[in-house]
Protein backbone atom coordinates (compact mmCIF):
# COMPACT_ATOMS: atom_id res chain seq x y z
CA UNK A 1 0.00 0.00 0.00
CA UNK A 2 2.37 2.35 0.95
CA UNK A 3 4.63 1.67 -2.71
CA UNK A 4 1.51 2.05 -4.28
CA UNK A 5 0.44 5.67 -2.70
CA UNK A 6 4.42 6.46 -3.47
CA UNK A 7 4.07 5.84 -7.24
CA UNK A 8 0.57 7.69 -7.60
CA UNK A 9 -1.68 8.85 -4.78
CA UNK A 10 -4.39 9.18 -6.81
CA UNK A 11 -5.16 5.96 -9.33
CA UNK A 12 -8.08 4.41 -8.99
CA UNK A 13 -5.85 1.35 -7.88
CA UNK A 14 -5.32 3.25 -4.67
CA UNK A 15 -8.87 4.08 -4.03
CA UNK A 16 -9.81 0.27 -4.38
CA UNK A 17 -6.89 -1.04 -1.85
CA UNK A 18 -8.03 1.37 0.34
CA UNK A 19 -11.52 0.68 0.08
CA UNK A 20 -10.07 -3.36 0.59
CA UNK A 21 -8.10 -2.45 3.24
CA UNK A 22 -11.16 -0.76 5.28
CA UNK A 23 -12.99 -3.83 4.61
CA UNK A 24 -10.62 -6.05 6.06
CA UNK A 25 -10.40 -4.08 9.14
CA UNK A 26 -13.85 -3.95 9.36
CA UNK A 27 -13.36 -7.71 9.33
CA UNK A 28 -11.02 -8.16 11.48
CA UNK A 29 -12.34 -5.94 14.18
CA UNK A 30 -15.87 -8.44 14.10
CA UNK A 31 -13.14 -11.50 14.71
CA UNK A 32 -11.29 -9.58 17.42
CA UNK A 33 -14.77 -8.91 18.94
CA UNK A 34 -15.56 -12.76 18.28
CA UNK A 35 -12.56 -14.17 19.56
CA UNK A 36 -13.00 -12.33 22.99
CA UNK A 37 -16.51 -13.42 23.33
CA UNK A 38 -17.13 -16.37 22.50
CA UNK A 39 -13.55 -17.03 24.74
CA UNK A 40 -14.42 -15.32 27.48
CA UNK A 41 -14.83 -18.89 29.25
CA UNK A 42 -11.24 -19.96 28.06
CA UNK A 43 -9.60 -16.81 28.42
CA UNK A 44 -10.67 -16.10 32.26
CA UNK A 45 -7.75 -14.60 34.08
CA UNK A 46 -7.29 -18.39 35.62
CA UNK A 47 -6.77 -20.14 32.81
CA UNK A 48 -4.04 -17.28 31.58
CA UNK A 49 -2.53 -17.33 35.43
CA UNK A 50 -2.32 -21.26 34.93
CA UNK A 51 -1.07 -21.11 31.40
CA UNK A 52 1.33 -18.84 31.85
CA UNK A 53 2.79 -20.34 35.46
CA UNK A 54 3.00 -23.60 33.61
CA UNK A 55 5.24 -21.94 31.25
CA UNK A 56 7.28 -19.63 33.15
CA UNK A 57 7.74 -21.96 35.93
CA UNK A 58 11.60 -21.23 35.87
CA UNK A 59 10.50 -17.94 37.04
CA UNK A 60 9.96 -16.83 40.29
CA UNK A 61 6.16 -16.19 41.37
CA UNK A 62 6.53 -12.22 41.24
CA UNK A 63 7.59 -12.10 37.35
CA UNK A 64 9.10 -9.36 35.88
CA UNK A 65 6.77 -8.38 33.28
CA UNK A 66 9.21 -6.18 31.59
CA UNK A 67 11.81 -9.29 31.35
CA UNK A 68 9.23 -11.89 30.31
CA UNK A 69 7.80 -10.32 27.57
CA UNK A 70 10.33 -11.89 25.04
CA UNK A 71 10.16 -15.61 26.20
CA UNK A 72 6.49 -15.47 26.47
CA UNK A 73 6.12 -14.36 22.91
CA UNK A 74 7.83 -17.59 21.77
CA UNK A 75 5.91 -19.65 24.42
CA UNK A 76 2.68 -18.84 22.69
CA UNK A 77 3.72 -18.97 19.04
CA UNK A 78 2.44 -22.52 17.33
CA UNK A 79 4.52 -25.89 17.56
CA UNK A 80 6.66 -23.93 20.62
CA UNK A 81 4.33 -24.42 23.59
CA UNK A 82 1.27 -26.63 21.80
CA UNK A 83 1.86 -30.25 23.17
CA UNK A 84 -0.77 -32.91 23.60
CA UNK A 85 -0.22 -32.98 27.18
CA UNK A 86 -1.44 -29.89 27.58
CA UNK A 87 -5.31 -29.73 29.13
CA UNK A 88 -8.14 -28.75 26.50
CA UNK A 89 -8.93 -25.19 27.94
CA UNK A 90 -5.59 -24.68 28.00
CA UNK A 91 -5.15 -25.55 24.43
CA UNK A 92 -8.00 -23.12 23.58
CA UNK A 93 -6.72 -20.69 25.75
CA UNK A 94 -3.26 -20.33 23.97
CA UNK A 95 -4.66 -20.84 20.40
CA UNK A 96 -6.96 -17.63 21.02
CA UNK A 97 -4.10 -15.61 22.37
CA UNK A 98 -2.41 -16.30 19.13
CA UNK A 99 -5.31 -15.55 16.87
CA UNK A 100 -5.62 -12.13 18.98
CA UNK A 101 -2.13 -11.01 19.28
CA UNK A 102 -2.24 -11.81 15.48
CA UNK A 103 -5.04 -9.79 14.63
CA UNK A 104 -3.81 -6.97 16.86
CA UNK A 105 -0.72 -7.00 15.20
CA UNK A 106 -2.01 -6.47 12.05
CA UNK A 107 -4.79 -4.16 12.78
CA UNK A 108 -2.18 -1.60 15.05
CA UNK A 109 0.08 -2.07 11.79
CA UNK A 110 -1.99 -0.82 9.12
CA UNK A 111 -3.78 2.30 11.29
CA UNK A 112 -6.26 0.65 13.00
CA UNK A 113 -5.26 -0.13 16.63
CA UNK A 114 -7.51 2.65 17.99
CA UNK A 115 -10.32 0.29 17.20
CA UNK A 116 -8.95 -2.64 18.44
CA UNK A 117 -8.12 -1.08 21.96
CA UNK A 118 -11.42 -0.16 22.25
CA UNK A 119 -12.89 -3.27 21.68
CA UNK A 120 -10.49 -4.74 24.10
CA UNK A 121 -11.36 -2.73 26.62
CA UNK A 122 -14.90 -2.82 27.40
CA UNK A 123 -15.04 -7.03 27.30
CA UNK A 124 -12.50 -7.53 29.56
CA UNK A 125 -12.81 -4.55 31.83
CA UNK A 126 -16.09 -5.97 32.43
CA UNK A 127 -14.74 -9.46 33.04
CA UNK A 128 -12.28 -7.58 35.82
CA UNK A 129 -16.01 -6.34 37.31
CA UNK A 130 -17.52 -9.59 36.83
CA UNK A 131 -14.76 -11.56 38.80
CA UNK A 132 -14.75 -9.16 41.69
CA UNK A 133 -18.38 -8.81 42.21
CA UNK A 134 -18.23 -13.10 42.30
CA UNK A 135 -15.99 -13.36 44.65
CA UNK A 136 -18.07 -10.94 47.13
CA UNK A 137 -16.20 -7.31 46.67
CA UNK A 138 -18.45 -4.13 46.80
CA UNK A 139 -16.85 -0.99 44.92
CA UNK A 140 -16.20 1.88 47.07
CA UNK A 141 -17.56 1.02 50.62
CA UNK A 142 -17.69 4.70 52.02
CA UNK A 143 -16.58 5.10 55.61
CA UNK A 144 -19.65 6.76 56.70
CA UNK A 145 -21.43 3.48 55.57
CA UNK A 146 -18.98 1.51 57.18
CA UNK A 147 -19.31 2.96 60.45
CA UNK A 148 -23.15 2.42 60.82
CA UNK A 149 -21.92 -0.92 60.36
CA UNK A 150 -22.40 -3.70 63.29
CA UNK A 151 -18.95 -5.00 63.73
CA UNK A 152 -20.28 -8.39 63.39
CA UNK A 153 -21.34 -6.94 59.75
CA UNK A 154 -17.98 -5.42 59.43
CA UNK A 155 -15.97 -8.49 60.26
CA UNK A 156 -17.90 -10.73 57.70
CA UNK A 157 -16.89 -7.99 54.53
CA UNK A 158 -13.06 -8.55 56.21
CA UNK A 159 -13.52 -12.35 55.95
CA UNK A 160 -14.70 -11.63 52.33
CA UNK A 161 -11.96 -8.91 51.43
CA UNK A 162 -9.32 -11.39 52.69
CA UNK A 163 -10.53 -14.27 50.77
CA UNK A 164 -10.78 -12.13 47.81
CA UNK A 165 -8.26 -10.14 47.28
CA UNK A 166 -5.88 -13.06 47.51
CA UNK A 167 -7.63 -14.72 44.19
CA UNK A 168 -7.86 -11.21 42.84
CA UNK A 169 -4.09 -10.17 42.72
CA UNK A 170 -2.74 -13.71 42.12
CA UNK A 171 -5.24 -14.53 39.55
CA UNK A 172 -7.67 -12.22 38.36
CA UNK A 173 -5.24 -8.88 37.99
CA UNK A 174 -2.44 -11.03 37.16
CA UNK A 175 -4.19 -13.01 34.41
CA UNK A 176 -4.88 -9.77 33.23
CA UNK A 177 -1.39 -8.19 32.94
CA UNK A 178 -0.52 -11.14 31.30
CA UNK A 179 -2.74 -11.53 28.49
CA UNK A 180 -3.37 -7.89 27.98
CA UNK A 181 1.12 -7.88 27.52
CA UNK A 182 0.78 -11.03 25.16
CA UNK A 183 -1.96 -9.46 22.79
CA UNK A 184 -0.45 -5.85 22.79
CA UNK A 185 3.15 -6.97 22.63
CA UNK A 186 3.61 -4.67 19.98
CA UNK A 187 3.14 -2.04 21.48
CA UNK A 188 4.42 -0.82 24.61
CA UNK A 189 1.90 2.15 24.92
CA UNK A 190 -1.10 0.50 24.26
CA UNK A 191 -0.53 -2.70 26.38
CA UNK A 192 0.29 0.24 29.32
CA UNK A 193 -3.00 2.00 28.63
CA UNK A 194 -5.53 -0.88 27.84
CA UNK A 195 -4.54 -2.80 31.42
CA UNK A 196 -4.60 0.97 33.38
CA UNK A 197 -7.99 1.10 31.95
CA UNK A 198 -8.92 -2.38 32.53
CA UNK A 199 -7.93 -2.90 36.59
CA UNK A 200 -6.63 0.42 37.57
CA UNK A 201 -10.00 1.34 39.33
CA UNK A 202 -11.49 -1.91 40.21
CA UNK A 203 -7.95 -2.27 41.90
CA UNK A 204 -8.23 1.21 43.93
CA UNK A 205 -11.09 0.43 45.12
CA UNK A 206 -10.19 -3.30 46.47
CA UNK A 207 -7.23 -2.05 48.34
CA UNK A 208 -8.82 1.29 49.04
CA UNK A 209 -10.95 -1.24 51.60
CA UNK A 210 -8.43 -1.79 54.35
CA UNK A 211 -7.44 1.78 54.81
CA UNK A 212 -11.31 2.67 55.25
CA UNK A 213 -11.31 -0.03 57.79
CA UNK A 214 -8.35 1.62 59.58
CA UNK A 215 -10.27 5.05 59.81
CA UNK A 216 -12.97 3.15 61.33
CA UNK A 217 -13.67 4.09 65.67
CA UNK A 218 -10.95 2.22 66.83
CA UNK A 219 -11.86 -0.42 69.96
CA UNK A 220 -9.18 -3.79 71.25
CA UNK A 221 -11.10 -6.00 69.74
CA UNK A 222 -11.22 -4.65 66.28
CA UNK A 223 -7.04 -5.30 66.49
CA UNK A 224 -7.19 -8.80 65.19
CA UNK A 225 -9.23 -8.55 61.91
CA UNK A 226 -6.81 -5.24 61.89
CA UNK A 227 -3.53 -7.36 61.66
CA UNK A 228 -4.95 -10.01 59.51
CA UNK A 229 -5.86 -7.41 56.96
CA UNK A 230 -1.89 -5.32 57.79
CA UNK A 231 -0.84 -9.51 56.97
CA UNK A 232 -2.49 -9.63 53.81
CA UNK A 233 -1.32 -6.59 52.05
CA UNK A 234 2.08 -6.76 53.01
CA UNK A 235 2.60 -10.64 51.68
CA UNK A 236 0.75 -9.75 48.47
CA UNK A 237 3.02 -6.05 48.09
CA UNK A 238 5.69 -7.65 46.01
CA UNK A 239 3.10 -8.78 43.80
CA UNK A 240 0.74 -6.20 43.25
CA UNK A 241 3.86 -4.01 43.05
CA UNK A 242 5.31 -6.11 40.28
CA UNK A 243 1.38 -6.93 38.65
CA UNK A 244 0.70 -2.74 38.64
CA UNK A 245 4.70 -1.98 37.89
CA UNK A 246 3.70 0.83 34.67
CA UNK A 247 3.70 4.72 35.56
CA UNK A 248 0.16 4.58 35.01
CA UNK A 249 -0.90 2.03 37.94
CA UNK A 250 1.57 4.06 40.28
CA UNK A 251 -1.63 5.24 42.11
CA UNK A 252 -2.36 1.49 42.37
CA UNK A 253 1.07 1.15 44.33
CA UNK A 254 0.37 3.77 46.25
CA UNK A 255 -3.10 3.05 47.65
CA UNK A 256 -1.73 -0.11 48.50
CA UNK A 257 1.02 1.26 50.28
CA UNK A 258 -1.15 3.62 52.15
CA UNK A 259 -3.82 1.03 53.29
CA UNK A 260 -0.62 -0.57 54.77
CA UNK A 261 0.61 2.37 56.43
CA UNK A 262 -3.07 3.34 57.96
CA UNK A 263 -3.59 0.13 59.30
CA UNK A 264 0.04 0.08 61.20
CA UNK A 265 -1.41 3.13 62.58
CA UNK A 266 -4.37 2.05 63.47
CA UNK A 267 -2.90 -1.10 65.72
CA UNK A 268 -0.47 1.34 67.09
CA UNK A 269 -3.31 3.44 68.49
CA UNK A 270 -5.30 0.30 69.01
CA UNK A 271 -2.16 -1.14 71.34
CA UNK A 272 -2.07 2.33 73.27
CA UNK A 273 -6.31 2.11 73.94
CA UNK A 274 -5.67 -1.64 75.35
CA UNK A 275 -2.79 -0.61 77.50
CA UNK A 276 -4.75 2.67 78.71
CA UNK A 277 -8.39 0.28 79.15
CA UNK A 278 -5.84 -1.74 81.29
CA UNK A 279 -4.87 1.26 83.39
CA UNK A 280 -8.39 2.49 84.02
CA UNK A 281 -10.21 -0.82 84.75
CA UNK A 282 -12.75 0.28 87.34
CA UNK A 283 -13.89 -3.18 88.50
CA UNK A 284 -13.37 -2.86 92.68
CA UNK A 285 -14.93 -6.13 93.69
CA UNK A 286 -12.35 -8.68 94.71
CA UNK A 287 -12.45 -12.54 93.61
CA UNK A 288 -13.39 -14.64 96.32
CA UNK A 289 -10.89 -16.56 97.99
CA UNK A 290 -7.81 -15.06 96.15
CA UNK A 291 -8.53 -16.17 92.71
CA UNK A 292 -7.25 -15.30 89.23
CA UNK A 293 -9.47 -11.81 88.17
CA UNK A 294 -11.01 -11.73 85.17
CA UNK A 295 -9.01 -8.73 83.87
CA UNK A 296 -5.62 -11.11 84.14
CA UNK A 297 -7.52 -13.88 82.05
CA UNK A 298 -8.56 -10.90 79.53
CA UNK A 299 -4.92 -9.14 79.25
CA UNK A 300 -2.94 -12.85 78.92
CA UNK A 301 -5.41 -14.11 76.63
CA UNK A 302 -5.18 -11.54 74.60
CA UNK A 303 -1.84 -11.03 74.40
CA UNK A 304 -1.45 -14.80 73.46
CA UNK A 305 -3.73 -14.00 70.43
CA UNK A 306 -1.00 -10.79 69.45
CA UNK A 307 1.67 -13.37 69.75
CA UNK A 308 0.11 -15.00 66.88
CA UNK A 309 0.82 -11.95 64.80
CA UNK A 310 4.73 -11.04 65.83
CA UNK A 311 6.00 -10.80 61.91
CA UNK A 312 3.13 -7.89 61.36
CA UNK A 313 3.89 -6.63 65.02
CA UNK A 314 7.27 -6.09 64.53
CA UNK A 315 6.95 -4.33 61.10
CA UNK A 316 4.25 -1.96 62.83
CA UNK A 317 6.27 -1.38 66.22
CA UNK A 318 10.01 -1.50 64.68
CA UNK A 319 9.87 2.64 64.68
CA UNK A 320 7.30 3.14 67.38
CA UNK A 321 9.53 3.79 71.19
CA UNK A 322 7.88 2.83 74.03
CA UNK A 323 6.86 5.89 76.20
CA UNK A 324 7.89 5.32 79.30
CA UNK A 325 6.43 8.48 81.32
CA UNK A 326 4.32 6.73 82.65
CA UNK A 327 3.00 5.50 86.80
CA UNK A 328 5.01 2.74 86.35
CA UNK A 329 8.68 3.35 87.75
CA UNK A 330 11.24 2.31 84.99
CA UNK A 331 12.87 0.54 87.13
CA UNK A 332 10.41 -1.82 87.11
CA UNK A 333 11.34 -2.75 83.35
CA UNK A 334 15.08 -3.17 83.75
CA UNK A 335 16.91 -3.00 80.33
CA UNK A 336 15.70 -3.55 76.96
CA UNK A 337 18.65 -5.56 76.20
CA UNK A 338 17.35 -8.41 78.60
CA UNK A 339 14.67 -9.10 76.22
CA UNK A 340 17.15 -9.04 73.21
CA UNK A 341 16.16 -5.87 71.74
CA UNK A 342 12.88 -7.24 70.03
CA UNK A 343 10.27 -4.21 70.11
CA UNK A 344 7.26 -7.07 70.06
CA UNK A 345 8.87 -8.64 73.77
CA UNK A 346 9.57 -5.59 74.68
CA UNK A 347 5.55 -4.66 74.35
CA UNK A 348 4.57 -7.45 75.75
CA UNK A 349 6.48 -7.37 78.39
CA UNK A 350 5.49 -3.91 79.24
CA UNK A 351 1.71 -4.70 78.65
CA UNK A 352 2.01 -7.62 81.76
CA UNK A 353 4.28 -4.67 83.50
CA UNK A 354 0.91 -2.53 83.52
CA UNK A 355 -0.91 -5.64 84.65
CA UNK A 356 0.71 -6.30 87.51
CA UNK A 357 0.69 -2.58 88.06
CA UNK A 358 -3.04 -3.00 88.16
CA UNK A 359 -3.10 -6.20 89.96
CA UNK A 360 -1.28 -4.77 92.98
CA UNK A 361 -4.04 -1.72 93.30
CA UNK A 362 -6.77 -4.74 93.34
CA UNK A 363 -4.45 -6.74 96.05
CA UNK A 364 -5.20 -3.64 98.12
CA UNK A 365 -9.29 -4.14 98.00
CA UNK A 366 -8.25 -7.62 100.45
CA UNK A 367 -9.14 -6.77 104.21
CA UNK A 368 -6.67 -9.62 104.81
CA UNK A 369 -3.26 -9.71 103.63
CA UNK A 370 -2.21 -13.08 103.14
CA UNK A 371 -5.39 -13.26 101.05
CA UNK A 372 -4.25 -10.47 99.25
CA UNK A 373 -0.55 -11.98 98.72
CA UNK A 374 -2.50 -15.37 97.76
CA UNK A 375 -4.45 -13.17 95.30
CA UNK A 376 -1.24 -11.85 93.70
CA UNK A 377 0.78 -15.58 93.74
CA UNK A 378 -2.36 -16.92 92.01
CA UNK A 379 -2.58 -13.83 89.14
CA UNK A 380 1.12 -14.10 88.82
CA UNK A 381 0.93 -17.79 88.43
CA UNK A 382 -1.46 -17.28 85.63
CA UNK A 383 1.00 -15.11 83.52
CA UNK A 384 3.36 -17.48 83.94
CA UNK A 385 1.76 -20.38 82.65
CA UNK A 386 0.24 -18.36 79.83
CA UNK A 387 3.78 -17.41 78.68
CA UNK A 388 4.79 -20.97 79.39
CA UNK A 389 2.11 -22.47 77.02
CA UNK A 390 3.01 -19.42 74.46
CA UNK A 391 6.53 -20.47 74.62
CA UNK A 392 6.13 -23.79 74.15
CA UNK A 393 3.57 -22.98 70.62
CA UNK A 394 6.17 -20.24 69.42
CA UNK A 395 9.26 -22.19 69.75
CA UNK A 396 8.52 -25.67 68.52
CA UNK A 397 5.42 -25.03 66.23
CA UNK A 398 8.13 -25.50 63.18
CA UNK A 399 9.40 -28.98 64.99
CA UNK A 400 5.86 -29.97 65.20
CA UNK A 401 4.67 -29.08 61.54
CA UNK A 402 7.30 -30.92 59.89
CA UNK A 403 5.17 -34.06 60.54
CA UNK A 404 1.77 -34.37 58.79
CA UNK A 405 -1.27 -33.60 60.90
CA UNK A 406 -2.10 -37.70 61.46
CA UNK A 407 1.09 -38.87 61.96
CA UNK A 408 -0.16 -42.41 61.49
CA UNK A 409 -1.57 -41.58 58.19
CA UNK A 410 -0.33 -43.93 55.21
CA UNK A 411 2.46 -42.62 53.15
CA UNK A 412 5.43 -43.68 50.81
CA UNK A 413 8.88 -44.59 52.29
CA UNK A 414 10.09 -41.57 50.64
CA UNK A 415 7.60 -39.65 52.47
CA UNK A 416 8.46 -40.83 55.52
CA UNK A 417 11.86 -40.29 54.85
CA UNK A 418 11.53 -36.76 54.06
CA UNK A 419 9.54 -36.36 56.98
CA UNK A 420 12.20 -37.68 59.26
CA UNK A 421 14.82 -35.18 58.04
CA UNK A 422 12.70 -32.37 58.40
CA UNK A 423 11.72 -33.53 61.88
CA UNK A 424 15.03 -33.38 62.51
CA UNK A 425 16.90 -30.94 61.13
CA UNK A 426 13.76 -28.76 62.85
CA UNK A 427 14.66 -30.42 65.96
CA UNK A 428 17.70 -29.60 65.84
CA UNK A 429 17.91 -25.93 64.95
CA UNK A 430 15.37 -25.48 68.00
CA UNK A 431 17.69 -27.61 70.01
CA UNK A 432 20.89 -25.50 69.45
CA UNK A 433 18.59 -21.89 69.13
CA UNK A 434 17.27 -23.16 73.48
CA UNK A 435 20.51 -24.23 74.55
CA UNK A 436 21.53 -21.34 76.40
CA UNK A 437 18.02 -20.06 77.53
CA UNK A 438 17.07 -20.52 81.11
CA UNK A 439 14.56 -21.15 83.84
CA UNK A 440 15.65 -20.94 86.67
CA UNK A 441 12.54 -22.28 89.01
CA UNK A 442 13.19 -26.09 89.24
CA UNK A 443 9.56 -26.56 89.01
CA UNK A 444 8.62 -24.59 86.33
CA UNK A 445 11.12 -25.66 84.17
CA UNK A 446 10.03 -29.41 84.79
CA UNK A 447 6.73 -28.64 83.91
CA UNK A 448 7.93 -26.39 80.58
CA UNK A 449 9.89 -29.79 79.76
CA UNK A 450 7.23 -32.11 80.49
CA UNK A 451 4.73 -30.86 78.36
CA UNK A 452 6.88 -29.80 75.36
CA UNK A 453 8.08 -33.75 75.86
CA UNK A 454 4.65 -34.39 75.69
CA UNK A 455 3.65 -32.57 72.59
CA UNK A 456 6.60 -33.71 70.80
CA UNK A 457 6.46 -37.39 71.96
CA UNK A 458 2.60 -38.08 71.07
CA UNK A 459 3.02 -36.90 67.16
CA UNK A 460 6.88 -38.36 66.77
CA UNK A 461 6.04 -41.75 68.88
CA UNK A 462 3.47 -42.96 66.58
CA UNK A 463 5.13 -41.74 63.48
CA UNK A 464 8.56 -43.35 64.78
CA UNK A 465 6.69 -46.65 65.78
CA UNK A 466 4.93 -46.95 61.86
CA UNK A 467 7.80 -45.77 59.53
CA UNK A 468 11.06 -46.71 61.89
CA UNK A 469 11.62 -49.64 59.68
CA UNK A 470 13.21 -48.71 55.88
CA UNK A 471 14.32 -45.49 56.78
CA UNK A 472 18.23 -46.28 57.86
CA UNK A 473 20.22 -43.44 58.23
CA UNK A 474 17.50 -40.63 57.79
CA UNK A 475 15.99 -41.96 61.74
CA UNK A 476 18.23 -39.22 63.45
CA UNK A 477 16.42 -39.75 66.92
CA UNK A 478 14.62 -42.69 68.07
CA UNK A 479 11.00 -42.20 70.22
CA UNK A 480 12.89 -42.23 73.56
CA UNK A 481 15.67 -39.81 72.74
CA UNK A 482 13.42 -36.80 72.76
CA UNK A 483 13.34 -36.71 76.67
CA UNK A 484 17.05 -37.24 76.90
CA UNK A 485 17.78 -33.81 74.71
CA UNK A 486 15.05 -31.80 76.62
CA UNK A 487 16.16 -32.78 80.22
CA UNK A 488 19.68 -30.89 79.00
CA UNK A 489 17.78 -27.57 77.97
CA UNK A 490 17.09 -24.48 80.47
CA UNK A 491 20.48 -24.65 82.30
CA UNK A 492 21.94 -22.17 80.50
CA UNK A 493 24.48 -24.00 79.61
CA UNK A 494 24.71 -23.85 75.88
CA UNK A 495 25.90 -27.32 75.79
CA UNK A 496 24.97 -27.59 72.08
CA UNK A 497 28.67 -29.32 70.85
CA UNK A 498 28.31 -32.54 72.16
CA UNK A 499 24.72 -32.84 71.42
CA UNK A 500 25.21 -31.56 67.74
CA UNK A 501 28.81 -33.90 67.68
CA UNK A 502 26.10 -36.65 68.95
CA UNK A 503 23.32 -36.17 66.10
CA UNK A 504 26.31 -35.61 63.91
CA UNK A 505 27.59 -39.22 64.82
CA UNK A 506 23.86 -41.11 64.65
CA UNK A 507 23.37 -39.50 61.02
CA UNK A 508 26.86 -41.39 59.85
CA UNK A 509 25.70 -44.90 61.02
Amino acid sequence: MQHMVTENSSTEKIVAAQNLMQLAMKRLEKEFYQILSVNRANLDPESVSVRSSRSSAARSSTSDFEESDESEEDEFRFGSGLDDSLPDVERVSMIAMTDLKAIADCMISSGYGRECVKIYKIIRKSIVDESLYHLGVERQISLSHLQKMDWEMVELKIKTWLNAVKVAVKTLFYGERILCDHVFSASDSIRESCFSEISKEAAISLFGFPETVAKCKKTPEKMFRTLDLYETISDLLPEIQSIFSYESTSTVRSQAINSLIKLGDAVRTMLTDFETAIQKDPSKATVPGGGVHPLTRYVMNYISLLADYSGALADIVADWPLNLQTPLPESYFGSPSELDDSPVSLRFAWLVLVLLCKLDGKAELYKDVALSYLFLANNLQYVVAKYASNYERMGWSKVVSSLSEDPTAEISPDQARDCYKKFGAAFEEAYKKQSSWVVPDPKLRDEIKVSVERKLGAAYGNFYEKYRGGSGSFVIFAADDLGNYLSDLFYGNGSTGSVSSHLRGRRGH
